[in-house]
C-alpha cells in the first residue's frame, strides 16, 4: 500500500466542521449495514484546542448521532449507536500509562460495524488499536491545517473517496 496524504487549510471552525461532515460522507461504511462493512479506526492528532473534538463531533453528527457530542476527556470513552452501527469516541489526554488504556478494552470494541475515533492516541502507546486513517490538526495562523494520512487499505479507500468530495475544494492545500 502506497503512503497517501491529503491536506486542507481550515481557516475557521466552520471549515473544520465541513471536514468532519465530508469524512462522514466518505466513510467506507457509510450507507452499509454494520454486518456488511468493516469498521474503522481514526487517530486524531493535534495540540489542545486544535479542533480534534470539533471535527469528531461534526463527523458523528453527520453519521446520524443526535445526542450531544462532547469531548470524552473525563469519561475517556463515549459510545453512540445509530441503526446497527456503533461509534466510539475516545480521548486519552488524561491517561498516564498504556496499562490504563489496556484496561479500557478498546481492542474489544473494534470490528464490524464499529467506527472508533481516538483523540491523543500517542498517549496510549502500543495499547491503542492501529489506525486506518490519521488526522493531524495543526495551528496555522488564526486557522488550522489538517493533514490526513492512510494507515490501512480501509483508510486508502476512505481517503480516495474524500479526495473526490468537491465540497472541500475550497480548502484543499498544496501541503501534501
Amino acid at each position: 500500500m502506497a503512503e497517501a496524504f491529503l491536506a486542507f487549510d481550515l481557516p475557521d471552525s466552520a471549515a473544520t466542521e465541513a471536514l468532519g461532515a465530508a469524512l462522514a460522507r466518505a466513510f467506507p461504511g457509510a450507507g452499509a449495514g454494520a454486518g456488511e462493512a468493516a469498521g474503522a479506526i481514526v487517530h486524531l492528532h493535534g495540540e489542545l484546542g486544535s479542533g480534534k473534538t470539533t471535527c469528531a463531533r461534526s463527523m458523528l453528527h453527520a453519521l446520524g448521532v443526535t445526542a450531544p457530542v462532547r469531548s470524552p476527556t473525563y469519561t475517556l470513552v463515549d459510545t453512540y449507536s445509530v441503526s446497527d452501527w456503533t461509534y466510539v469516541h475516545v480521548d486519552l489526554y488524561r491517561v498516564q500509562t498504556s496499562t490504563e488504556v489496556e484496561e479500557l478494552g478498546l481492542r474489544d470494541m473494534t470490528g464490524l460495524g464499529v467506527l472508533m475515533l481516538i483523540e491523543w492516541p500517542e498517549k496510549g502507546g502500543a495499547a491503542v488499536p492501529r489506525a486506518d486513517l490519521h488526522l493531524q490538526l495543526l495551528y496555522a495562523g488564526d486557522g488550522r491545517t489538517a493533514r490526513l494520512r492512510v494507515g490501512s487499505e480501509v483508510g486508502a479507500a476512505w481517503l480516495d473517496k474524500l479526495a473526490s468530495d468537491t465540497s472541500l475544494s475550497l480548502y484543499v492545500s498544496n501541503l501534501t
